[in-house]
This record gives C-alpha cells, sequence and structure tokens, in this order.
C-alpha cells in the first residue's frame, strides 16, 4: 500500500451496508466496501514488542472517494470509555495522503469541531470527543493513527442518532443532523495552523513509535498541553 513499507494484515472492510444506521439518507440504496482498516502494524519485531508493552496500536485506514446518496464517505463515529484515572482515551492521527475532516464532538454536543487536515498533519482526539473521519477530497484518503489498545470503541451513541451532529454532503455543505436539535455551532479549525502548537517532533507519526511521546495516550492527564490547541482555537 501507498504509505507503508511494511507487511499488511487483511484488512476489516466497512461495508456501506455496515453503515446504514449513520447515513443522512437512512434508505439509501448503495451497496459495497466503503473503508478499509489494518490494524496492528509495525516494520520491525522490535516496533511490535514496544507497540505491545505500552498497550498501543498503529493503525492505517484508506477510505474510498466514492459518495453515500449524496454524503461524503465517512467512517462510522465512536466514542472512547475514560482510562482508569477518569480521563478518556484521546487518538492520534496523520493523514498520510488525500484530504480528510475529522469530525469532533463532545457527548452533550456542547462542543462540535471540524478539523481540515491535508497531507502530512496531525490531528489529536481529545478525551471525551467522540470522532468520525470524512473523506473531503477527489482521491482515496489515507490515515494512520496511534491508540491505545486497552479499551473497546463505542458506537452506541451514533447509531442510536443516525450519526454525527453533522453530515457532510458530496458538494461539501454542512447540515444539522436533526438527531441532534440541542448542538452548539459547528466550528472548523486548520491543523495545518495549530502544528506549531502540537509539542511534538515534527515528520511521519509512526517515528514517535519507541519514544516517549506517548505516553498520553494511557494517562490522558499527562496529554493536556496537545489537547489545549483543538479544545479552544477555532
Amino acid at each position: 500500500m501507498q504509505c507503508w513499507d511494511g507487511p499488511l494484515p487483511p484488512p476489516d472492510v466497512r461495508l456501506v451496508e455496515d453503515m446504514r444506521s449513520v447515513l443522512a439518507t437512512p434508505d439509501c440504496w448503495e451497496e459495497g466496501a466503503l473503508y478499509f482498516m489494518f490494524r496492528d502494524l509495525a516494520l520491525t519485531p522490535e516496533d511490535r514488542d514496544w507497540l505491545s508493552a505500552e498497550q498501543l496500536r498503529y493503525d492505517i485506514t484508506a477510505i474510498t472517494s466514492r459518495e453515500i446518496c449524496g454524503e461524503r464517505a465517512k467512517t462510522k463515529g465512536h466514542y472512547h470509555p475514560d482510562a482508569p484515572s477518569g480521563i478518556g482515551y484521546p487518538e492520534i492521527y496523520q493523514v498520510l495522503s488525500g484530504h480528510a475532516h475529522y469530525l469532533l464532538q463532545k457527548r452533550d454536543v456542547s462542543d462540535v469541531v471540524l478539523v481540515d487536515a491535508q497531507a502530512g498533519d496531525i490531528v489529536i482526539v481529545p478525551p471525551g470527543y467522540g470522532h468520525v473521519t470524512i473523506n473531503a477530497g477527489d482521491s482515496d484518503l489515507i490515515m494512520a493513527n496511534i491508540v491505545s489498545s486497552a479499551f473497546e470503541s463505542r458506537y452506541g451513541d451514533y447509531e442510536e442518532r443516525r450519526g454525527a451532529a453533522y453530515y457532510e454532503r458530496a458538494d461539501g455543505t454542512l447540515v444539522r443532523n436533526p438527531a441532534y436539535p440541542e448542538a452548539r455551532d459547528l466550528r472548523i479549525i486548520s491543523a495545518g495552523e495549530l502544528r506549531d502548537q502540537i509539542a511534538l517532533p515534527p515528520g511521519d507519526l509512526y517515528n514517535l513509535v519507541g519514544t516517549g511521546h506517548l505516553a498520553f495516550l494511557n494517562n490522558p492527564g499527562s496529554g493536556i498541553q496537545l489537547f489545549r490547541a483543538f479544545l479552544t482555537t477555532g
């Protein structure tokens, strides 16, 4: 696969049929593969041992550029539970190729944020925020993420409310999901403009494997400085 030089396991494939509960068009007639998730990757045995010992997982996801009944291709959306500290588990992403919109929202939708990200950009999902990734470009979107392996993602809230607080139409317009009448107006920020505020080394996300920079993924309280840019900008 483009953007990855190591071995790839068979992907988990998300079909349009798996997404009907979160689509803007509930009776969407389309079918077929929508995105592909390559989980628990490592370039070397040493990296794999380190990731396992640190309870971390490096994944790559490829989202097709197709439309789904007038809506841009997206992931299903999920929340993370709290870590033992009582603070929600965060997650970190990097766009490897393509153009992404990361739609983040607090569970009470008192804050809803769209983070616009291009190739190379880093996006951090702060504690307490659910997230959907939307392919905002004309080509396939390929992104990497590193996340704690100590929990299972929770999809139920998104399924019960037919997706996130906003849908992105094929023409790029963002429309409110009527299941969230209490949602705040959408904030829009650029991941590229935040790069100088993120206290992480530049370069590929994978380069953080084997370093101390990822401790916040299992100890969210140590990452307050990393989260602040996404929480206060826009």
